[in-house]
């Protein structure tokens, strides 16, 4: 082989060299043991003293009168409108719904009225 042949061929092999040096596993250092420090436990958290809480207000009285009556049962409900046989029938049980519903609307608003 010539010299020229081998210039190439030398610096070929010196990259592998120093590759498969790279390659190597490092050997292992075993960790230092731990020192063992003096560590003073944390203080203890701070005492709250929460503040007295104020009594609460006394029950409102109720304006609203013992004799009010419930609410009535109204006679236009879904059920009754959808089993009433024609119109008529559905047309009377929504005025007479109507007519309950204005009677209660102005027992509340007399209560209102009062409360106020």
């Amino acid at each position: 082989m010539s010299a020229s042949a081998r210039a190439p061929l030398l610096v070929v092999a010196a990259a592998l060299a120093l590759t498969a040096c790279q390659t190597t596993p490092k050997p292992k250092t075993a960790p230092a043991p731990p020192a063992p420090a003096q560590v003073a436990p944390p203080p203890p958290p701070p005492i709250l003293v929460m503040p007295s809480r104020p009594a609460p207000p006394p029950p409102q009285r109720s304006c609203v009168p013992r004799n009010l009556p419930p609410p009535p049962r109204y006679p236009d409900t879904d059920a009754a409108l959808r089993s009433s046989p024609g119109a008529a029938d559905r047309y009377q049980l929504m005025a007479a719904g109507r007519i309950l519903r204005q009677q209660r609307l102005e027992d509340l608003e007399r209560v209102v009225q009062n409360c106020r």
